[in-house]
């Protein structure tokens, strides 16, 4: 039996996601991605976590360039990095909240991913993690936000959520936003109005979205390896 966690039990969603694909195999699925990114040899990741480095497409100039940063977004206008989560942003407000609405309106990302983790309550009240991912594990671009804030010389991001699909709502009432592919584009252009970005938002591929459980080894951000996203005997 799957029983969902008060609001207070866990943090915001999507907390941990994985990136295992290399950027060749990335690059296979999303046009997006520019050629020299064909080039990096990123390790697999398989539980990365709020406030570590994350890779991120954005525009630069007349194209798109990868640049890694904080996944915890810092405002431009903050002084240290917010004590308040900032690593999820929701769609429906983050053109107006003081975190998120310069980069809402003119620094729009692409953040690279393969699976995410979300958390039931079990019998025993502890946390049973599910992988969620899209069929054939395929990778994947989030919708985000991102930042350069001067005072720490730091590049930071942040993932946008959406209510949850029909599919994952029974794991949790929010879910990372999963954009389709014809919408990149578009999405990343700072010629792109707020209003249309807005709009933009609402063609996303969740309704695509498969799930299993996994050990709780996941719970611990320290952990690390390919088991992580095993499925699990329940």
């Amino acid at each position: 039996m799957v029983k969902k966690l008060p609001s207070f039990y866990y943090c915001m969603m999507c907390g941990r996601f994985t990136l295992h694909h290399t950027w060749p195999e990335i690059s296979e699925v999303m046009d997006i991605v520019p050629s020299m990114a064909k080039g990096r040899n990123d390790p697999a990741r398989y539980n990365i976590a709020p406030t570590q480095s994350v890779p991120f497409v954005h525009a630069e100039n007349e194209g798109v360039n990868v640049s890694d940063g904080q996944w915890w977004l810092i405002p431009v206008w903050a002084k240290e990095q917010p004590k308040y989560p900032t690593f999820n942003a929701r769609s429906e407000t983050a053109h107006e909240k003081n975190s998120f609405k310069a980069s809402f309106k003119s620094k729009r990302c692409l953040i690279p991913a393969d699976g995410y983790y979300e958390w039931t309550k079990g019998e025993d009240g502890g946390k049973d993690p599910h992988f969620i991912h899209l069929p054939e594990h395929k990778p994947f671009l989030f919708a985000g936000l991102w930042a350069y804030n001067s005072h720490m010389d730091l590049k930071s991001c942040t993932i946008l959520t959406a209510p949850a699909d029909n599919a994952i709502k029974h794991i949790h009432d929010r879910m990372p936003i999963i954009l389709q592919e014809e919408k990149h584009d578009v999405w990343l252009s700072k010629e792109t109005e707020v209003d249309e970005a807005r709009e933009i938002l609402k063609s996303h591929r969740n309704g695509e979205l498969e799930s299993y459980r996994v050990s709780r080894n996941v719970n611990s951000s320290k952990s690390t390896g390919s088991d992580l996203n095993s499925a699990i005997s329940i």
